[in-house]
């Protein structure tokens, strides 16, 4: 197990060595210069050449790399070009709106998307399998923004029962927190509950079609514990995989949230950073998230001992 620990984190080193380069490279090759975009329309070319002079935008791209690299590993991530504070202070203002959400939409697609692929499989082929199966591909087909128009259309603006966009923190109110955060919240999830709930499906035929399933049966074992204490657990591994997938997947589900709901999270920083052209924040969200991502990925595979105690590295 240490040994795998300690190569998973080596390979984990070399990835985000790969994806810091690639990020660097694709900002600083992009089009338009962040210093004229800064200085304004009507700045003089010394005052461009000034503040390309102060962000070290005239040094050697190598240079550039190696103190980028460098004041990350030293926890300071920059400042950002145009609100002119620390990147780090920006991110951790927009975590609660985007933690929230992230939070609440796993909650929901597990919950939900494991309830109908168990279903569905208990009863495949019948009505109730098609209509879940049927559900799960349109809702992993259709694109979130589309589903968060036809919702805010239907609750918001037909019905008035939810909010239509913005966001109240936990702290002023748990319900209205609650309340704003129950449409974005379905929008992102509804993909996720259809992706899970097909995973979810096939692992439980699988393992409903095994023997020791059909001699459980045959010992008469009640539909609850042949689905839940024999069947689930078996067919948990490909679960959980899709669950740590589907997690890491979310961060960009929630960018298109976040904007058509009007949510102050991290997504929206990073479109308004990117239209602004704002290296700090860009590098500084793309870095933090490839890491969680690599750091999901290891947590899900150690975690595949404590569901199915035969795998071992």
């Amino acid at each position: 197990m240490a040994g795998y620990i300690l190569r998973r984190l080596v390979s984990t080193i070399a990835v985000m060595v790969t994806v810091g380069i690639f990020v660097f490279l694709l900002l600083r090759l992009a089009p338009g210069d962040p210093a004229a975009m800064i200085a304004g329309r009507s700045a003089t070319e010394e005052m461009i050449a000034g503040i390309r002079e102060q962000l070290g935008l005239n040094d050697p791209m190598p240079f550039q790399f190696i103190r980028w690299v460098r004041d990350m590993l030293a926890g300071d991530f920059g400042t950002s070009i145009l609100a002119g504070r620390p990147v780090l202070e920006l991110l951790s203002q927009r975590l609660e709106p985007t933690l929230s959400l992230a939070i609440l939409t796993m909650i929901l697609a597990v919950t939900v998307g494991v309830s109908f692929g168990v279903l569905a499989a208990w009863r495949a082929g019948g009505f109730v399998d098609r209509i879940l199966t049927g559900f799960s591909a349109l809702g992993y087909s259709v694109p979130v923004f589309v589903i968060g128009f036809f919702l805010v259309y239907f609750f918001a603006v037909r019905t008035h029962w939810l909010p239509v966009q913005g966001y109240v923190p936990m702290s002023n109110s748990i319900a209205l927190w609650f309340m704003h955060l129950i449409l974005p919240t379905v929008t992102l999830g509804l993909g996720f509950i259809a992706f899970i709930a097909r995973v979810t499906r096939a692992s439980m035929l699988e393992v409903l079609s095994e023997d020791y399933m059909r001699t459980a049966a045959a010992k008469g074992a009640s539909s609850y514990a042949m689905l839940f204490h024999h069947a689930l657990k078996n067919a948990g591994v490909p679960i959980l995989t899709v669950v740590g997938i589907s997690f890491a997947y979310l961060i960009g589900g929630v960018v298109i949230t976040e904007t058509v709901f009007n949510i102050p999270g991290i997504g929206r920083l990073v479109v308004d950073a990117i239209n602004n052209r704002d290296y700090p924040i860009i590098q500084s969200v793309l870095i933090l998230t490839s890491g969680l991502y690599v750091l999901i990925n290891l947590t899900v595979d150690l975690t595949y001992m404590l569901i199915d105690p035969r795998i071992r590295y």
